[in-house]
């Protein structure tokens, strides 16, 4: 899952992308409004984190703006207002849900979460291929009815093949979707962790498909 943060507050803004990443998630941060509105249509994003009082444009705008263009991406805004009326304000913007300054980091990520949760609403969390069981709601994987631990970037590339069972998944789709936008190491770390992979679940379940990506078998 791929995030973007629009925080104009520095501080706060490394301290969630941290949490986050450590949860498993690509993160990207930026800290203006305009900047976040062009990020936003640009990337393909899950969800996005909205401070309301940003530079440039603030949040009620960036998400009227996306909201205006057609995009349904989950929108969670942050403010350090406090206020029914800008809780009202930010929901009729199109946000689907709002947090007030200060709060707790564990009820954001359970709010992204919830988020996340309720877009893929029909859609079960649990991905099964073959005797492989992937639980994105609790981050579990089994495969034979044994359960598989995995590092949290382990999970997420494992992740996104698994949303494309038999499909050629490429290098560079891993890579967005798992690594951040400011990401500028050596792609090939993406083999580093399908051969980690490999190792913790079996040979011949990722299959490498030369000059194309990596495959899922059943």
């Amino acid at each position: 899952m791929r995030l973007l943060i629009v925080e104009d507050e520095r501080r706060l803004a490394r301290s969630l992308a941290k949490g986050l990443r450590a949860q498993g998630f690509a993160v990207d941060v930026v800290h203006d409004g305009r900047e976040g509105l062009h990020r936003a249509r640009e990337g393909d994003y899950d969800l996005i984190v909205l401070d309301i009082m940003l530079p440039g444009m603030n949040g009620y705008h960036v998400c009227g703006a996306l909201r205006a263009a057609g995009s349904d991406v989950p929108i969670l805004m942050l403010t350090a207002k406090d206020g029914e009326y800008d809780e009202a304000e930010g929901l009729d913007t199109g946000a689907d849900d709002y947090l007030t300054k200060p709060f707790s980091y564990v009820v954001l990520v359970a709010r992204v979460r919830a988020l996340l949760r309720r877009r893929g609403a029909g859609t079960s969390p649990v991905v099964r291929v073959g005797e492989l069981s992937v639980d994105r709601g609790a981050r579990r994987v089994e495969r034979g009815g044994g359960e598989i631990a995995l590092t949290a970037k382990e999970f997420s590339v494992l992740e996104q093949l698994a949303l494309r069972p038999g499909d050629v998944v490429s290098k560079a789709e891993i890579l967005e979707h798992v690594w951040d936008f400011a990401y500028d190491g050596d792609p090939n770390i993406v083999e580093v962790y399908i051969s980690a992979l490999r190792r913790k679940l079996g040979a011949g379940l990722i299959e490498t498909v030369r000059g194309a990506g990596y495959r899922l078998r059943g």
